[in-house]
């Protein structure tokens, strides 16, 4: 029987499996991420050389579907390489399946991630509207933005949990989304505040989405609603977003949670 060695670590509850002497796969992260038959996460991921960045990572869903990006795994991966000495720096360079992020561990442990530009194209989001940051979708008026990953961002003045559990589903295999999206429900408590629940694309319901945070915050603020610098809450707790209008940046916590050897 075969062992591999493993670290659990999460953020804001968005949990995930990273594997260091082993290549993260599919079949890995079906098994691995099994909430019940298995060690139990919403990702499995492993790092990889590059040429042009200083780490890169192979990443799949709990679903063992591969994912481009995740704003609370980017933190995750980010500590996990500085405390497993693969990089020798604060701030660096991984390439990902969304481009080059840029991580920077704070003083306070906490991790600041240059996520990059907004994409607002609806091609390449991608989504079926000619106008992706105004259209209807499931009775609702949504504005879609990819940060890497498709978003699906819808405001409300009602229950967003709720919201969530009903038409996330829905919204995230809807034909108007070709490769499938997250989906977010907010509610705005003030122009530096809002309240985000999630269903994230081949995960469901989540404690936190990163990425989902930083499409959010862009959505209100190309749409009026929010300042520059946003807290956004959610069910596993607070991220700080800053979008300049050129760049989006992410702040926000990640804790080793256990290491282990998983059975295959």
């Amino acid at each position: 029987m075969k062992t591999i060695k493993f670290e659990k670590w999460q953020g804001l509850g968005n949990d995930f499996v990273i594997l260091n002497e082993e290549k993260a796969t599919s079949e890995f992260a079906k098994k691995m991420c099994d909430r019940n038959f298995g060690i139990g996460a919403d990702g499995l991921f492993s790092p990889t050389k590059t040429d042009d960045t200083d780490i890169g990572w192979d990443f799949y869903n709990s679903d063992g579907s591969v994912a481009q990006m995740c704003g609370n795994g980017i933190r995750c991966f980010a500590k996990f390489a500085r405390e497993n000495k693969l990089v020798n720096k604060d701030e660096f360079s991984v390439k990902t399946l969304a481009g080059t992020i840029i991580p920077k561990i704070l003083p306070d442990g906490r991790v600041c991630v240059n996520m990059g530009k907004p994409i607002l194209e609806a091609e390449k989001i991608p989504v079926e509207s000619k106008t992706p940051q105004d259209f209807e979708v499931e009775g609702f008026r949504a504005c879609a933005i990819s940060m890497g990953n498709p978003h699906c961002v819808i405001f409300t003045d009602d229950d967003s949990k709720k919201l969530a559990l009903e038409y996330g589903p829905k919204i995230e295999v809807h034909k108007l989304f070709p490769e499938k999206t997250n989906v977010e429900f907010v509610q705005i408590k003030n122009r530096a505040r809002v309240r985000l629940d999630v269903y994230e694309r081949g995960c469901g319901i989540t404690l936190a989405c990163g990425t989902g945070a930083c499409a959010t915050v862009v959505a209100g603020i190309l749409k009026g609603f929010l300042d520059n610098t946003v807290t956004v809450e959610l069910p596993g707790g607070e991220l700080t977003i800053e979008y300049n209008g050129e760049n989006v940046y992410m702040t926000g916590s990640a804790t080793k949670v256990f290491d282990g050897e998983f059975f295959i």
